[in-house]
């Protein structure tokens, strides 16, 4: 027999009980599972004794003997305790002035981005981190914040949104404190971090073995108590998750020098031709297969870190106190000093970082199939609950697209598109390779009537309107006969009077504007 992760017993090959947890004595009748018992009910000992002709106990079940301070002896099952995902704390770096993705970040927080239609950024590593059972989760704020403090407020606390339990999910605010260094914001991701290690030391984090640092601004799905335990298991300081990297990619990003264990040895940021070159490594020794190896030589840093409790207070305060930033001086300076260990996480990963990626990320959910899909019924993707109706969609023709919920479609052609939540589109609208973000909030007919008696301009795309290669952020009105293409192939403007800026040959609709009718773009 063999009690499995998942604390199902299943028949053994070797015919041997690869057990779970904490038995207090060497004499109990009972394991205990996790921080409950297995599957509500104590598990009895007695049951194999009968079941079993072997004279001797310790051929049924094998452990791992340990001994703990006082010098108790305690058995102790190494697998289930090293997934426990109360022993680890997340923290979401959300802070970032988010200059790449302006003007989509022009009043709200780079997490808060809305993306697929109806999710914001921040769902992300906040849906992964709810999957992977890991119940404790900071959010570091300091630009911009408003919007996505409303949607954590809505989305998850307590009564509201996703219920935690006994865990918590906190957004903590750059602020000032007594003294010289007090007065400092966040001057990166690490001293964001080091201004509240104080919270890893309280009452309620004595529990807590590891921390997790996660960026609000990547599009993926990962069991992250998969990453614990290969972490633990490993005994490294610091666990780095990567990505297998080609060439035609990997210049774009920080690369890791790995020996064959999979300890990291060095790191090169965005190294090019021969220095390149040089940052090739066996890419099997994380387990790709040789093939996947021979088209993937490098190992490129996700931005995802793990670090035991002790060894990041010791960096941020002691060892390292002066560095700002994980990704450029912690990380690459700690593998000199400390065991850092290359994570594989061979899925799909992107960058949310510029309009550009942004663009290309959401379009991409269009595919058939998609490289990432928000459904998934085992890991599902949340967000805050808006209760609104189903789309309504009259005479429509809809191509390769995603229409989200409580949006208003009539008689027109939507093309390699997603759509947001109430978006309202008229009569002969064509919408092509466009991510439009939706709405806040309906407006009545009668406020349409009167806004269009007064020649003004409703909330969403007018009669006639010609619509491609474009981001139109939340609430914008465009009006009747407008043209937006960016025929000229422009690829930077600033036409903020006009309500729109052009970014990477892009042209974005800003927040709350108003595209006049007949305009040509």
């Amino acid at each position: 027999m063999a009690v499995t992760v998942d604390c199902r017993i299943t028949p053994s090959a070797a015919g041997q009980l690869r057990g779970t947890a904490d038995l207090a004595g060497r004499h109990k009748g009972n394991l205990k599972f996790c921080n409950g018992e297995l599957m509500g009910e104590k598990l009895k000992f007695t049951h194999f004794y009968r079941s079993s002709r072997s004279k001797n106990v310790k051929s049924l079940v094998r452990m791992t003997l340990t001994t703990n301070v006082a010098g108790e002896a305690k058995l102790r099952d190494l697998e289930m305790e090293r997934r426990d995902p109360k022993t680890v704390v997340a923290v979401i770096l959300g802070g970032g002035a988010g200059t790449r993705l302006f003007p989509l970040t022009k009043r709200r927080a780079k997490p808060a981005v809305p993306i697929g239609g109806a999710y914001r950024l921040i769902d992300v590593p906040m849906s992964n981190c709810i999957n992977s059972g890991i119940n404790k989760v900071y959010i570091l704020t300091q630009y911009n914040s408003a919007s996505l403090n409303r949607h954590l407020t809505r989305a998850y606390t307590f009564g509201n949104g996703v219920t935690f339990g006994d865990g918590y999910v906190e957004a903590l605010a750059a602020t000032q404190t007594p003294g010289e260094a007090g007065k400092n914001w966040f001057q990166g991701t690490a001293d964001a971090v080091r201004q509240f290690h104080w919270l890893f030391e309280d009452a309620r984090s004595k529990d807590i073995e590891d921390v997790l640092i996660l960026s609000g601004d990547h599009l993926y799905r990962m069991d992250y108590m998969d990453f614990v335990q290969n972490h633990r298991q490993s005994g490294a300081d610091i666990s780095i998750s990567s990505l297998p990297m080609d060439d035609s990619r990997a210049s774009d990003f920080g690369l890791m020098k790995i020996d064959n264990k999979g300890r990291v040895l060095s790191f090169s940021e965005k190294p090019k031709g021969a220095d390149l070159k040089a940052m090739a490594v066996d890419t099997t020794v994380l387990g790709l297969s040789k093939e996947e190896a021979v088209k993937k030589p490098y190992i490129a840093s996700m931005g995802v870190y793990l670090f035991k409790k002790e060894i990041l207070l010791n960096i941020l305060r002691w060892r390292f106190p002066t560095a700002n930033d994980f990704g450029s001086e912690i990380i690459p300076a700690s593998a000199k000093e400390f065991f850092l260990k290359a994570y594989l996480f061979n899925d799909y990963w992107e960058d949310i970082g510029t309009i550009r990626s942004f663009f290309e990320a959401n379009l991409a959910l269009t595919a058939h199939p998609p490289r990432f899909s928000f459904y998934d019924a085992a890991k599902p993707m949340f967000t805050s609950r808006r209760n609104l109706p189903p789309s309504q969609i009259d005479g429509t023709k809809i191509v390769d697209s995603i229409i989200s919920h409580g949006s208003y479609l009539t008689s027109c052609f939507i093309e390699h598109s997603v759509v947001g939540i109430r978006s309202r589109i008229n009569s002969n609208v064509h919408l092509k390779d466009t991510v439009m973000l939706g709405a806040d909030y309906y407006e009545t007919s009668d406020e349409i009537e009167s806004l269009l008696a007064e020649g003004r301009v409703p909330i969403g795309i007018g009669e006639n309107t010609k619509i491609s290669d474009c981001i139109i952020d939340k609430n914008a009105r465009i009006g009747k006969d407008v043209v937006i293409a960016n025929s000229e192939g422009v690829q930077e403007a600033d036409r903020s009077s006009e309500g729109f800026y052009i970014r990477s040959g892009i042209t974005v609709i800003l927040k709350n504007s108003t595209i006049q009718d007949g305009l040509k773009i």
